[in-house]
């Protein structure tokens, strides 16, 4: 008999953070006034996630600040002109100064009615886990989160990056240095901004050494195979998008990793299948995966690793994720799995790269 492979502790991090992502987003999209491609509530916001809190909205205030000034808050960046587009914020140039350094930014008057929305979310969806996965085991869950975020070698974001070019979170990303404070507390960090600092550590790490992003590899590189699989199942193999697919696909085609063909059966659909090339990187990644939990337990010991990843599988993510009747996600296919990798991009910030 096969042993069981363990699912990777990113990919568990990962699928808690999509799950209080996406509880999060159906909230605010059934008591915000908002725009999608299927809904127009009379010229309300675009649509977006809740990414666009953590790194714009929760900072922007009515009075103009220095778009520098919300970097440095923020500690990464944002999708200013989609903020500007969708409603939310607006740039204006700062006087005798030059573009984009020299611009301000500050809430609209519907995008302070949304961080009205925003603002209470975290701590309303958190006291929901709370009260699903009960009191004791969610306490459980933020002390060893918190244990690993706090050794964190970096002044990290509230939330992952939008990944950037090559689908990388943090390749090239010069986050503050600091010093590890193990055993310290914060009792009000949210636990999304625990989960993305403990998530987005390791994925400093990989990218530091990975020519493919820890996103590609664990989401598209994953489930990929030398004899094919069809491309219009590897939205529902993975758990992210059809957009999200075709830039991973892009780059993994562009590097000799995978290539897409006709059907060699006949079939009406596209194969998309590993090079040799590609089947070497997906080994790479399955042994950085398989040795995790090791090097892991060798930075912050074995204990701490080893109760977190107790922690996350314990939980049952899907039973929050039935969105109103109202929502976009109503109107599509549940997911069968989460992503292994959350697909932040910059179409409003979607976890799953929606």
């Amino acid at each position: 008999m096969t042993a069981r492979v363990p699912v990777p502790l990113t990919a568990l991090l990962s699928q808690a953070l999509v799950a209080f992502t996406i509880e999060s987003d159906n909230e605010f999209e059934h008591r915000m006034p908002h725009r999608t491609t299927r809904h127009d509530a009379g010229g309300g916001l675009w649509l977006v996630s809740m990414a666009m809190w953590f790194t714009c909205m929760q900072f922007v205030t009515e009075e103009p600040m220095p778009v520098t000034e919300l970097a440095r808050l923020a500690r990464t960046g944002t999708n200013l002109d989609g903020m500007r587009r969708w409603g939310y914020v607006l740039l204006e140039p700062a006087e005798g100064a030059g573009r984009p350094a020299g611009q301000t930014i500050r809430a609209t008057r519907r995008g302070q009615l949304a961080q009205q929305v925003w603002r209470p979310l975290p701590a309303e969806i958190e006291d929901r886990w709370r009260e699903r996965f009960g009191a004791d085991q969610f306490g459980r869950l933020r002390a060893s989160l918190w244990t690993l975020a706090a050794c964190a070698e970096a002044e990290l974001p509230y939330c992952l990056p939008i990944l950037g070019y090559g689908l990388f979170s943090a390749r090239k990303a010069a986050f503050p240095r600091r010093e590890p404070t193990p055993g310290a507390a914060d009792p009000g960090l949210p636990l999304p901004v625990l989960l993305a600092r403990v998530l987005l550590g390791y994925a400093i790490r990989f990218e530091q050494h990975s020519p493919i992003s820890l996103a590609i590899c664990a989401n598209v590189l994953r489930v990929l195979t030398g004899a094919g699989v069809r491309v219009r199942d590897l939205p529902l193999l993975s758990g992210v998008s059809k957009e999200a697919i075709a830039m991973a696909m892009g780059i993994l085609v562009k590097a000799d990793l995978a290539a897409v063909s006709p059907d060699p059966g006949g079939g009406r659909w596209k194969i998309a299948r590993l090079t040799p090339r590609g089947q070497e990187a997906r080994w790479a990644y399955a042994d950085w995966a398989a040795a995790l939990d090791g090097k892991s337990a060798a930075r912050f010991g074995a204990d701490p690793v080893a109760r977190l990843r107790a922690d996350l599988e314990r939980l049952d993510l899907m039973r929050g994720l039935e969105p109103y009747p109202d929502n976009w996600r109503a109107d599509v296919r549940p997911p069968q799995t989460l992503p292994h990798y959350p697909m932040v991009l910059h179409r409003g910030g979607f976890p799953d790269g929606s």
